[in-house]
């Protein structure tokens, strides 16, 4: 999937896959499915899809939703905080964010 945002270019094919996360099955109303990437010049964005209950629903008539995809950037904060709440990878955090990871 490739998305051009606020003048920069988000590529799945050609960013780094750093995690990912899901929740039911595909075709549940409810499901959703998240990839966590980090492009070459370090930028962060979640690529993800979702049914009509998910957060990535889409209208596609008049009172009617469906399922639905979307690139969406993230700040460096918000990508160590969407990896604390969906993974339990701990090598990802101190891969990424060696000075902002640190040993309790």
């Amino acid at each position: 999937m490739r998305k051009v945002i606020e003048g920069k270019l988000y590529n799945t094919e050609t960013a780094e896959m750093v995690a990912t996360d899901s929740y039911s099955h595909y075709g549940d109303r409810g499901y959703w499915s998240q990839e966590i990437y980090r492009t070459k010049r370090g930028n962060w964005f979640l690529c993800g899809e979702g049914g009509a209950m998910s957060k990535y629903a889409q209208a596609i008539g008049q009172n009617e939703v469906g399922g639905g995809s979307a690139i969406i950037p993230l700040t460096e904060g918000e990508a160590l905080a969407w990896l604390e709440d969906h993974t339990e990878d701990s090598e990802a955090y101190e891969e990424y964010f060696t000075g902002i990871v640190v040993e309790a």
